[in-house]
C-alpha cells in the first residue's frame, strides 16, 4: 500500500508568497494504520478579522504556538514519501512549498487533488467543494474550517470512493491525476504543481522583466502546458516555448474576467508575441444625421467624444478614421450607394458622382433615386454594425465565481471581491471607452444585473454565470 497523507491548512490569506499558515492537520495512512496530527502555527503576523471569523483561529490562540520553522522538520518527516492528498491541493501545496523553502527545505511530493478526483469520478455533478461532498456522500462532520477536521473529511471521502470503484479503475484514475507533465529543461518543473486549473490570465517572461506573451484560459494549467507540447502547431509556438524562462498568472472568477484582464494587460505591456491591441485614443464610430436635402449622411466621430453608453444611431467601432472610411467605401460598393451622399467624394451641386458615371450609383446625387430608398439601403448596410445602447439606468454588475465585475456604459469600473471594494468602485471616475471590452461585455449583457438590486456582495448568489 502506498503511504498517504491527507492534508489541510488554515492561513492568514490566499497568497502563498505573502500570507502565512496558521494551522496544519495531517492524517497519515499506511500499512501500520491511521495516525492524526495537527498543530497551530504562529504566523508571525496578524490574522485578519474576516479570517478569524471564518476559521475561529484568533491571534490569541497562535501567540504561543510554534512558528513553521520550528515544526518544519517534523512536518516534513510526516509528509515525506507519501502521496500528498488535499482538497484544492494547489492551495495547500503552494503554501507548504513556500513555507518549507523559507525554512530551508525542498518540498516536492506527488500531489493529488480531491476536487479533481471528484470531478473525474462524478462529472454529472456541478459542485465539488468540500461542503458539497459532505452532503452528497454523507460524510461525518467533526468541525469545519479547522485543519485536522477538514483533513479527516478528505480521508472519509477517499475511503468511500475507493470502496465504490474497482481497484483497477481507481488505480488507473490515480495514475492519470498524479502523472507529471514535462516542461522544457530551462523552466522550473515544480511550477506544474502550482498552476491553477481554473480561469484566468497567464504571462510568459523571457530573460528580462517584460512579458513575451499574455494569454487567457478557462483552465490555466491545461492551456499553459499546451504551449510546451511536443507537436508545436507552428514555428512561432516553438520559438515562444524556447524563450520562456518564467511563468506568472492571475486568477479570475470566470471567462469574462479573463478576457477583460488579458485585453487590459496586452494594451498596457505590449508583449512581443501578442497581436497588438490598439489603444482607444483613435477609436472611431459612424454617426448618422439627416442633411439639409433629407439624406441620411454618415459622419465619422471619435469615440472619445461620445458618451459610451448612448449608442443610438452609432455604427461600428474602428481603429482609426481611415478604417471607418474604408468601411463606408465597402458599403457603397456592396449596396450601390452614392459616394457623394456619403461624403466620400466632393462634387459640384447637380453633378453626378464618379460611381454614377460607371453605373454603380443609382443616382441619389442627381435626384434620380428617391432619398428614402437611398437611406433605407444605407441603414440596411449599417444594421449589422449598430452598437448596443447601454441597457441600464446606471452601473450594473456581473457575478463570476467569487468576483463581481462592475460595469457602467460598457466600461469596466473594476473587479471586486468584497462589499468594500465594490462600493469604492462606484465612486471612481468614468474610464475611457474600450473597443475590446465593449465587444466582450455586449455579448453577456443579458447576464448583468443593475447594481441597485445588489444589496450585499455576499448575497445574490443565484446570479452566477
Amino acid at each position: 500500500m502506498q503511504p498517504l497523507a491527507f492534508v489541510d491548512i488554515e492561513t492568514t490569506g490566499l497568497t502563498a508568497p505573502r500570507d502565512r499558515i496558521t494551522e496544519i492537520g495531517i492524517v497519515e495512512v499506511d500499512d501500520t494504520g491511521v495516525r492524526e496530527w495537527s498543530s497551530l502555527i504562529n504566523p508571525e503576523t496578524q490574522i485578519p478579522n474576516s479570517i478569524q471569523g471564518f476559521t475561529g483561529i484568533t491571534d490569541d490562540m497562535v501567540r504561543d504556538a510554534p512558528t513553521f520553522e520550528e515544526i518544519a522538520k517534523e512536518t516534513l518527516a510526516r509528509l515525506d514519501g507519501r502521496l500528498f492528498i488535499a482538497h484544492n491541493a494547489r492551495f495547500d501545496y503552494s503554501f507548504l512549498k513556500a513555507s518549507f523553502r523559507r525554512a530551508g527545505y525542498e518540498f516536492r511530493p506527488t500531489v493529488l487533488c480531491t476536487v479533481r478526483l471528484s470531478r473525474k469520478l462524478y462529472p454529472e455533478h456541478r459542485k465539488h467543494n468540500l461542503d458539497s461532498l459532505i452532503e452528497r456522500h454523507g460524510l461525518s462532520v467533526n468541525g469545519r474550517h479547522r485543519a485536522l477536521a477538514d483533513a479527516q473529511l478528505i480521508h472519509q471521502f477517499w475511503e468511500q470512493v475507493q470502496r465504490a470503484h474497482s481497484p483497477a479503475d481507481f488505480e488507473s484514475i490515480l495514475r492519470e491525476l498524479t502523472a507529471r507533465q514535462s516542461l522544457p529543461s530551462h523552466l522550473d518543473s515544480s511550477i506544474i504543481d502550482t498552476l491553477p486549473d481554473g480561469p484566468g490570465v497567464y504571462l510568459f517572461y523571457g530573460e528580462n522583466e517584460l512579458p513575451l506573451y499574455i494569454g487567457k484560459a478557462k483552465d490555466i494549467r491545461k492551456r499553459v502546458m499546451s504551449h510546451f507540447a511536443a507537436d508545436h502547431s507552428s514555428a512561432k509556438e516553438l520559438r515562444l516555448a524556447q524563450q520562456v524562462r518564467r511563468i506568472e498568472w492571475i486568477d479570475t472568477g470566470g471567462e469574462v474576467g479573463a478576457f477583460l484582464k488579458e485585453s487590459e494587460l496586452i494594451k498596457k505591456m505590449q508583449p512581443i508575441h501578442n497581436r497588438q491591441l490598439r489603444r482607444s485614443s483613435e477609436l472611431c464610430t459612424i454617426s448618422l444625421a439627416e442633411s439639409e436635402n433629407g439624406h441620411l449622411t454618415p459622419t465619422i466621430v471619435y469615440a472619445r467624444d461620445l458618451h459610451p453608453g448612448e449608442n443610438k444611431n452609432r455604427y461600428g467601432l474602428f481603429k482609426s478614421a481611415k478604417a471607418a472610411t474604408a468601411a463606408l467605401r465597402e458599403l457603397a460598393v456592396n449596396y450601390g450607394l452614392c459616394h457623394a451622399v456619403l461624403e466620400l467624394e466632393k462634387i459640384k451641386a447637380g453633378s453626378a458622382c464618379f460611381a454614377r458615371q460607371l453605373k454603380k450609383c443609382r443616382g441619389a446625387c442627381v435626384g434620380a433615386e428617391p432619398t428614402v430608398a437611398h437611406s433605407m439601403r444605407l441603414l440596411e448596410g449599417l444594421s449589422k454594425l449598430r452598437l448596443k445602447v447601454w441597457p441600464f439606468a446606471g452601473p450594473a454588475y456581473l457575478r463570476e465565481g467569487g468576483e463581481v465585475l462592475l460595469v457602467d456604459n460598457w466600461c469596466v469600473l473594476g473587479i471586486a471581491k468584497s462589499d468594500e471594494e465594490l462600493w469604492q468602485m462606484v465612486e471612481w471616475p468614468q474610464p475611457q471607452f474600450d473597443r475590446d471590452s465593449y465587444r466582450i461585455l455586449s455579448k453577456v449583457a443579458t447576464k448583468m444585473r443593475p447594481l441597485a438590486v445588489l444589496q450585499s456582495f455576499r448575497h445574490d448568489s443565484d446570479d452566477s454565470i
